[in-house]
């Protein structure tokens, strides 16, 4: 979250979504000034805007990176009603000095949305190079790449026609060669009467189309974001949701005689945990790479963090309060964080500090 602040002066409105590459030594964001900008972590740790352009004609909401093994490519999604995909280059510029230079090059405009465009997200790489996005207009749309070797090439393979508008998506990056391609979506609809707010979908081999599992009508406050954890071995899924909470759900595969004929999965899903800890909107939920701590933002200005222990139960185990290298000791070991019916003082629970800053990069040409 530091890096997010300092992060803030670069760009000229408000940022609205930062992705860190497969590394973790790239960061892009992306902001309501059209711009999208990457920064490169040194090897002091400090991180250094090396690419600035602007991407849209309108606000843009998010950003995410491709798995390395396409190379640097990034995709965006915008107001504008597009969502767009970029490849890094480094080669050799016309002008003295400019050798060696990387830029960002646009490799193909989807344009297919009437509508702003929510969300974008990669598809795992084992299905090869495909892209979702999702629209106010409540449509989902998946594209693929056929050749690999060549990004202006997209081709619309799947639109999924939701009932409400979708504010956010995400893939199951599920690895077990036995689970279907999966993806859930989320709605902001502020409506509670029109039911469920999120989209269970799998993809089925034999009709060769999208098919919904479930709509999880527990759901019925605007999600703003929704992430499924890394499955490591498991034979369940574990879906994350940020509405005015944080939820957790387990979704679990049944395997009965009327799944088996109709080759659908049919999910049993059940709410493990639910944190009320932000007292305010939640924004953003991600995982880390076992799937078993769950990071989340809200409008009360802090990340908080929650992990599953080892009888898979959860329970919040840090907050980060901005940067907590400018908290007085009395402010330090004022926060505190509710476990249950105990509030436990932020002091005795992980501490972060910060590592590095964002150096001041305003010269930094942009292609």
């Amino acid at each position: 979250m530091c890096e997010a602040q300092e992060i803030n002066a670069e760009h000229k409105d408000l940022i609205h979504d930062v992705a860190y590459d497969y590394y973790g030594r790239r960061m892009a964001t992306c902001s309501s000034d059209h711009y999208v900008k990457v920064w490169d972590q040194n090897s002091e740790g400090k991180w250094i805007l090396t690419s600035s352009w602007k991407a849209h004609s309108g606000s843009v909401w998010k950003v995410t990176w491709a798995h390395p093994e396409f190379g640097q490519v990034l995709a965006t999604s915008s107001f504008d009603r597009t969502a767009a995909v970029w490849e890094e280059i480094v080669g050799e510029l016309p002008g003295p000095g400019e050798r060696g230079t990387r830029h960002w090059v646009r490799r193909t405009n989807l344009v297919d949305s009437r509508t702003s465009v929510t969300d974008v997200k990669f598809g795992p790489k084992s299905q090869g190079l495909q892209l979702a996005t999702c629209s106010a207009e409540g449509t989902i749309r998946i594209y693929e790449a056929p050749d690999v070797m060549n990004l202006s090439q997209w081709t619309l393979q799947h639109e999924i026609q939701c009932k409400l508008p979708c504010s956010c998506l995400t893939w199951n990056p599920s690895l077990n060669r036995l689970h279907p391609q999966m993806i859930a979506v989320g709605s902001d609809d502020p409506n509670p009467t029109n039911g469920g707010k999120v989209f269970v979908y799998e993809y089925n081999e034999n009709s060769r189309r999208w098919i919904k599992l479930e709509t999880i009508s527990s759901l019925v406050d605007p999600v703003h974001d929704i992430a499924f954890s890394p499955n490591l071995g498991r034979s369940y899924h574990v879906l994350a949701v940020g509405t005015k909470d944080v939820k957790i759900l387990n979704l679990t595969p049944v395997d009965d005689e009327q799944s088996a004929q109709s080759g659908v999965t049919k999910l049993d899903i059940e709410t493990i945990a639910q944190f009320e800890d932000h007292n305010s909107l939640v924004w953003r939920v991600c995982w880390n790479l076992n799937g078993n701590v769950l990071c989340s933002t809200g409008d009360d200005g802090s990340v908080r963090m929650f992990k599953m222990n080892a009888i898979n139960s959860w329970k919040p185990v840090a907050v980060l309060k901005g940067d907590s290298a400018q908290l007085s000791h009395a402010q330090y070991n004022s926060i505190s964080i509710t476990n249950g019916s105990t509030s436990i003082p932020f002091s005795q629970t992980a501490r972060y500090i910060k590592l590095g800053s964002i150096s001041q990069s305003r010269e930094t040409p942009w292609h």
